[in-house]
């Protein structure tokens, strides 16, 4: 069943075939993606009330999406196992499976778009599930597509990523209540952050929190370049700043407490991912690489300075905050020699060019655009 353009022959179809009581939603990528898809179980939420919300993602983010209220329950898998041999594939896969099954959905989503989510797409037995058109294929008979409502690549006529992510609820004739992702944290987990403020004499919108690192080696800006930005910010605007990142980027966060001068506190492999989003929410401004605190920071109205490379701002920029996405022009000779494997942004280290004063005359310019805005908040 295709999509009609305004949706109505869609919903009048769905509510006929039942009440809608359990929602999946596939979503096996990374963190800010899932940021990103917080809008779309925001607005299933809105439509259908009481319905529960399970997200199928890393085992890496459950705690994540349940602490923030962003999934009512989560279905994990190990990444490292669908990555592992044919064997351990399949027994993950098996696994995975059996358990979304006893869920018995009414409805499923597969906003990941690969071979793997589509197949569990049409095996989890929601009588109704959304996924995307078929694109242009060379082996068009390879790409089989088990749902029964099928989005457009981008909808509502817009270009960023997250407008792919909501574009099912196009398909499906559900209004759009919620346009930007928006994570409220839980007191719990916002009376953590400001404990945490207060061990190290940190008060609220009084630093900047600065996240060196990224998924990919690409999109990491260099941690001396970091340093020397940090010294100037702190100097001009007396903020004190905050290092925040997973246990496996405190490597770049020793390297930036090695060559700044100024005095930085360090919670870089010390803040759980959960408790991460009511710290950022805290922060004065966000400062960070083309990454998924950057979504996050955006998500809980924090204003962010974006460092991009060859990835795109306007596909992958913050939304819903004052921002600024500061990139080296297009195109750029390549700095990063044997590193860089063009096309793919993730491989790319154009990220690398920018100049530290041009990043800090953006953080700058940012924090003097919204001066006062966060006492009105």
């Amino acid at each position: 069943m295709d999509s009609d353009p305004s949706g109505a022959r869609t919903r009048t179809s769905q509510r006929r075939s039942g009440p809608i009581r359990s929602i999946l939603i596939l979503q096996t990528k990374y963190i800010g993606d899932l940021v990103l898809s917080s809008a779309l179980a925001k607005n299933l939420r809105l439509e259908y009330p009481g319905a529960r919300i399970v997200f199928l993602c890393d085992s890496r983010f459950a705690g994540f999406l349940t602490a923030n209220d962003i999934a009512s329950e989560v279905v994990t898998f190990r990444r490292s196992h669908m990555r592992g041999t044919p064997l351990r594939r399949a027994q993950e896969l098996i696994v995975t499976l059996f358990r979304l099954r006893r869920y018995r959905f009414d409805m499923a989503i597969d906003i990941t778009d690969t071979r793997t989510s589509r197949f569990i797409l049409g095996l989890v037995g929601a009588r109704v599930r959304a996924g995307y058109q078929a694109g242009k294929s060379p082996l068009p008979w390879l790409d089989l597509r088990s749902a029964n409502v099928k989005a457009k690549p981008f909808g509502y006529g817009e270009r960023h990523f997250l407008y792919r992510y909501l574009s099912p609820l196009e398909a499906l004739g559900i209004d759009l209540h919620q346009r930007v992702p928006a994570i409220e944290p839980s007191s719990f987990q916002t009376a953590k952050a400001l404990a945490l403020l207060d061990k190290f004499h940190l008060r609220q919108s009084a630093f900047v929190a600065v996240h060196a690192g990224a998924s990919f080696p690409g999109r990491r800006w260099q941690p001396e370049r970091f340093a020397a930005a940090i010294d100037r910010i702190s100097a001009e605007t007396g903020l004190s700043v905050v290092l925040v990142g997973s246990p496996d980027e405190r490597e770049a966060a020793e390297k930036i407490l090695a060559t700044a001068t100024t005095p930085i506190v360090n919670l870089v492999g010390a803040l759980p991912l959960e408790t991460l989003p009511a710290l950022l929410q805290q922060a004065r401004l966000f400062l960070g690489n083309d990454s998924g605190p950057m979504h996050m920071a955006a998500a809980v109205g924090t204003p962010v300075v974006g460092l991009f490379g060859l990835q795109s701002p306007v596909r992958w920029g913050p939304v819903g905050v004052q921002s600024i996405a500061v990139r080296p022009a297009m195109p750029c000779d390549c700095v990063g020699g044997d590193l860089c494997e063009r096309p793919d942004p993730n491989k790319a280290c154009c990220v690398w060019r920018l100049e530290v004063d041009t990043v800090a005359d953006a953080v700058l310019q940012l924090l003097a655009r919204t001066e006062g805005l966060e006492a009105a908040v």
